[in-house]
């Protein structure tokens, strides 16, 4: 149960989705029965079926920043620049400067004082260089956001092996949308539509957000063989006090609070005390899920298909148990299911 070798399987490559489905709740949903371990197979707009008047669904209003740059160094060697932590970066009293850690990529190793230019009025300078990350400050002739909006590409994931495209800018965000700083997509919520969300309102399903800006260290590998000696990148969250005073209120009242993604489930899980209150505010979420965690705040989830061997499956074996988890993964391969970020969903009941 903590060794690293029980969180892999074996995957098809042709099953990793490059892009997106044509409409976004039509993508496929394997409904997952945690205990019982029964899966059975739905389109994902019938996701209305699964709750019920009075359940809160909990979604991660985080927006995607543009925060993969490419540039040219002074010496006029490529360099690609990626924002590891837009939420965490400093702005100082000038909109028009910038500087957060970065991941920074060129054929030399990239040296403090380098700078690099990425057009129309957007430079960088490396102020810092640590172990595998930089320190950049930006500027820039304009607004930083807008410059970064204008220039930036899509973070999309290293598994989609692709440029990114004018219309991942819509699709590789939700569509509640609403606070910037992820540099990575909650990607559970890509298949809600505003439809959808209308729909599971007017059925009465209480609909309310958590923030989590999701960072470059949700991604990163776990290299321990012990599962137990990870640890987790923290991650800047905000809870709302109306989402505070919901979650508990639906417990309270018999009702399920269904986390809609990973980030959802960590947030809740980290913000609500032993007896079930949860804590408006905000903070840094380091937890780390994995099987044994007792589960305070979430009775459902919905959730993407995640890698082997990662922090995202651990979580989810936790709440529906490893071997429940890696079946329905084994019969999502059967059935040709689309894997990852672009690909189809789980509900865990």
């Amino acid at each position: 149960m903590y060794s690293l070798a029980d969180y892999d399987y074996e995957l098809p490559a042709e099953l990793i989705a490059q892009e997106p489905i044509g409409r976004r709740d039509h993508s496929r949903l394997l409904r997952l029965d945690r205990a019982t371990g029964e899966a059975s197979h739905h389109r994902f707009d019938g996701i209305a079926g699964f709750v019920s008047p009075g359940d809160v669904l909990v979604v991660n209003d985080t927006a995607v920043v543009n925060a993969r740059l490419l540039g040219r160094k002074e010496s006029g060697g490529r360099a690609e620049v990626f924002l590891l932590d837009y939420a965490g970066g400093s702005r100082a009293d000038d909109p028009r400067r910038f500087s957060c850690e970065c991941l920074v990529r060129s054929a030399k190793p990239a040296r403090p004082g380098t700078r690099i230019f990425f057009g129309e009025g957007l430079a960088g300078k490396i102020v810092a260089a640590g172990a595998g990350t930089c320190r950049v400050e930006f500027s820039s002739e304009e607004d930083f956001d807008a410059a970064l909006d204008r220039l930036g590409h899509v973070p999309l994931p290293p598994y989609i092996r692709r440029s990114d495209q004018p219309w991942d800018r819509a699709a590789y965000q939700t569509v509640y949308a609403a606070v910037r700083g992820a540099v990575a997509a909650p990607t559970a919520g890509l298949h809600f539509t505003p439809e959808l969300i209308r729909l599971l309102q007017a059925r009465q399903v209480t609909v309310v957000p958590i923030t989590l800006h999701v960072g470059y260290g949700t991604f990163a590998p776990v290299r321990a063989g012990d599962i137990r000696e990870h640890r987790m990148h923290a991650e800047r969250f905000t809870i709302p006090a109306a989402t505070a005073v919901a979650v508990p209120a639906a417990r309270a009242n018999g009702k399920r609070v269904v986390a809609v993604g990973t980030t959802v489930v960590r947030t809740l899980e980290f913000a609500t005390d032993g007896q079930g209150r949860l804590a408006a505010g905000s903070g840094n979420c380091d937890l780390f899920i994995y099987p044994g965690f007792r589960f305070k705040a979430v009775d459902a989830m919905v959730t993407n298909f995640h890698l082997p061997k990662s922090t995202l499956l651990m979580l989810v074996s936790a709440f529906a148990g490893r071997e429940n988890i890696l079946n329905a993964y084994r019969v999502a391969v059967r059935e040709r299911y689309r894997f990852y970020s672009y690909g189809d969903a789980m509900v865990i009941l």
